[in-house]
């Protein structure tokens, strides 16, 4: 795999390889890049071929309501595939916007449970039912997720409740953010219930340990990355990110924050909601799921699979962040190779950093041309606040 750099017996190689597995089970219940932003960079328009990696399929799913001819989408972790099979059949089978919003706004009643078997299990395909149907290590099935509040599972869940957890020791209460009226009442809340976390010594050591962040997502190459972007180190860091979630956005209509301090989303409006579990675009979510294809492997050998120029945009998350030079060049070539006139490619780093320049071949990065102005804007824009960076590459035009 990408993520491993470094000798297996080196203490680098058994950190890498202790991530891996951590990456083996469910890590995102849901997707932590702003759909708005991606949307906004893409300009996606009816003829477009989308293809992105999955994840917890949230923004896939969101990426219908600006109506692609078609989406692609990749994972090598089963269970993200089978959380996305979930949500496009039950996109397409539950019997109204209501029940929909129930099982994946609220995923919280065990009515799910029941609308699982009674609408979705039949239509899903073999693995992904079998997913779903599997046991975990409590014995219960892991539908039973979403009678139990489905956000706060998965790698991502566990370690936000891990947070809360260690804010609660200290007297601090994070949920507290979500009861401020204004942002100016954000920033008091934000002072007084967030920010003295960073202080206290068992945090300052927790962080120090690369493999404390695996629960956000975080590889060792990755760590090593974050920490340099402050002189401070890695605490300085996320606490800036924890800083702008907390008060650089309205947390009326920042469903990240909602997540990250309540574990849940508001359930007061489109405005608090990701786009595809708004009300406004249900219909056109439902109508429009038999457009995503999805599929078990990497984004380079699906790439390597296809004809040449039959994408428009592309969507890889952070996922650079844990390759190799060679796997980064061995991407970037088949973008090129498959990518139609006008392509758009966009991610984000870690760090902030451009990340391409001097690790892929000039003559592949000269076919594209990076929009530093508006790779800079639209990262400012990014609700999620936990990455260093948005990027926005174009396919350069021709002679």
């Amino acid at each position: 795999m990408a993520v491993h750099r470094s000798r297996a017996l080196s203490r680098a190689g058994f950190l890498e390889r202790l991530f891996t597995f951590a990456f083996r089970g469910l890590v995102y219940p849901q997707i932590w890049e702003d759909p708005l932003v991606d949307m906004a960079a893409l300009e996606i328009r009816p003829s477009d071929h989308l293809v992105a990696i999955a994840s917890g399929s949230c923004n896939v799913l969101s990426y219908l309501t600006a109506n692609p001819a078609r989406i692609s989408a990749v994972d090598l972790n089963g269970a993200h595939l089978a959380l996305g099979h979930l949500k496009l059949t039950a996109a397409r089978h539950l019997p109204d916007y209501e029940s929909f919003l129930r099982f994946f706004g609220e995923a919280n009643s065990h009515e799910n449970v029941l609308a699982y078997g009674t609408h979705i299990k039949q239509h899903l395909d073999p693995a992904s039912r079998a997913y779903w149907d599997g046991r975990r290590l409590d014995g219960k099935r892991r539908i039973s997720a979403f009678a139990n509040n489905f956000y706060r599972h998965g790698l991502l869940g566990h370690f936000i409740g891990a947070g809360h957890l260690i804010a609660r020791l200290y007297g601090c209460d994070p949920e507290a953010l979500l009861k401020a009226e204004g942002m100016a009442q954000q920033r008091i809340l934000y002072e007084r219930h967030v920010a003295p976390i960073f202080e206290k010594p068992l945090l300052r050591w927790i962080i120090r340990q690369p493999a404390s962040l695996y629960g956000l997502g975080i590889p060792p190459s990755q760590y090593r990355s974050l920490a340099g972007d402050l002189p401070e180190g890695i605490g300085a860091v996320l606490r800036q990110r924890l800083e702008n979630l907390s008060c650089g956005f309205d947390i009326k209509t920042n469903y990240f924050a909602w997540q990250a301090f309540g574990r849940r989303y508001a359930m007061t409006g489109d405005a608090a909601l990701p786009p595809y579990l708004q009300r406004q675009n249900f219909e056109k979510v439902r109508a429009r799921v038999d457009r995503v294809r999805l599929e078990q492997r990497s984004l380079t050998e699906m790439l390597a699979a296809s004809p040449a120029k039959s994408f428009d945009g592309y969507v890889l998350l952070d996922a650079q962040d844990w390759m190799n030079d060679e796997d980064l060049t061995a991407l970037w070539t088949e973008i090129t190779r498959t990518a139609r006139e006008g392509a758009r490619v966009i991610f984000r780093t870690a760090a902030d950093e451009r990340l391409l320049p001097g690790r892929v071949p000039v003559p592949l990065l000269e076919a594209w041309t990076y929009d530093h102005a508006r790779s800079r804007e639209l990262g400012r824009k990014d609700r999620s606040s936990i990455y260093g960076a948005f990027h926005l590459y174009r396919l350069a035009e021709g002679p």
